[in-house]
């Protein structure tokens, strides 16, 4: 029995060992790096929503002055009129009243003109493909002057999934707010737009207040999957490294 642990079988783990050691350490670094990111979410997302909640709204930051990581989803009030003959249909999504049951439609994005004549996006809400048509909706077109409160949003950067916009035929798939601009001819505006809250619009349409914080917070399934791995890694060694020590040495042959 001593003979089949002998040393040249403990060296034979050597390689295998160090090599097992070197990747459960990078193993476990990623399941707590994946850990500390899920932490950093969480935080993010908490932050999102507090900013989003602010009381009273805030004004309007300066062009020059935005910045995406300080100032987007920030909650503010705006008073101007709405350019109603000028808005632009964003193919998208909203939640249905029957639960887990999307409807499919359009957001409507309006430029509205303030006081000092500056022009700023709104994206007054969701309308169903039924109410494409603006003179099906009528009552929602709001005359005169007017006060929006919402939530700022960056231009939407188009992933490779999205379709290409057509401005031709008002064929918009994401919130592209200087390509929405120029097909419209406003001019300057800012680089951002307002997501009007959930205040509610003449006649129902359209419907705002559809800000969802659903950044992806997969990270504690991802450090479950490289701790799961680890563990899948010390069991395989294990197994490998009792066979090697105890198994009978194959028969000589000769």
């Amino acid at each position: 029995m001593g003979a089949s642990k002998s040393p040249g079988r403990w060296r034979g783990l050597i390689a295998p060992g160090i090599a097992s050691a070197v990747s459960l350490a990078i193993l476990i670094g990623l399941g707590v790096w994946q850990l500390e990111r899920k932490g950093e979410k969480e935080a993010l997302i908490g932050h999102i929503i507090a900013r989003s909640h602010e009381e009273p709204p805030a004004q309007l930051p300066a062009s020059d002055a935005w910045d995406p990581k300080t100032d987007e989803f920030r909650r503010v009030r705006v008073t101007g009129t709405l350019q109603n003959d000028k808005e632009t249909l964003v193919h998208g999504l909203a939640a249905g009243d029957v639960p887990g049951r999307a409807l499919q439609g359009f957001y409507v994005i309006t430029p509205l003109v303030r006081a000092d004549g500056s022009t700023v996006l709104i994206n007054r809400g969701f309308v169903p493909t039924e109410l494409k048509n603006p003179a099906d909706r009528k009552a929602g077109q709001i005359a005169g002057e007017t006060t929006l409160t919402g939530i700022l949003r960056a231009s939407e950067v188009r992933t490779m999934f999205v379709p290409a916009a057509d401005p031709a035929r008002g064929e918009w798939f994401n919130r592209d707010i200087a390509g929405i601009a120029a097909a419209k001819g406003l001019g300057t505006v800012p680089p951002y737009l307002i997501e009007a809250d959930a205040a509610a619009n003449p006649g129902g349409w359209p419907r705002g207040g559809q800000l969802r914080v659903d950044l992806p917070n997969n990270h504690l399934q991802y450090a479950f999957t490289w701790f799961g791995i680890a563990a899948c890694l010390v069991g395989v060694f294990s197994v490998f490294a009792w066979r090697k020590l105890n198994d009978p040495p194959a028969p000589s042959r000769g």
